[in-house]
């Protein structure tokens, strides 16, 4: 399958518990359909002490399926579906509510 969204990509949440929230795409995982978005679906993992670092909670961003995100258009900053046409013999991502090319 295709995905619609790549790393650096701004995204907004369209269901879920962190629905409405925006950020930008950090990673993205294709082997399992999912992305880690900055500041969306954090949780927190707690550490052991080591000799390097101290233990403790951390707050780190998971990932959430890309199903549950949306490409935010850099045009008019609402959230748009992705459609893919060919340019001058390459594949390119189009906005479709707006027609401009990503």
């Amino acid at each position: 399958m295709k995905i619609h969204i790549k790393k650096g990509d701004k995204v907004r949440v369209i269901s879920g518990s962190n629905k409405g929230q925006e950020g930008s795409v950090l990673a993205v995982m294709p082997n399992k359909y999912r992305a880690i978005v900055e500041g969306v679906n954090k949780v927190k993992k707690h550490t052991k002490p080591t000799q390097e670092e101290p233990g403790g909670i951390e707050e780190k961003e998971a990932a959430i399926h890309i199903s549950n995100l949306m490409l935010v258009d850099p045009k008019t900053g609402d959230a748009t579906r992705v459609g893919r046409k060919i340019v001058d013999g390459s594949s390119v991502r189009y906005s479709k509510k707006t027609g401009e090319t990503l």
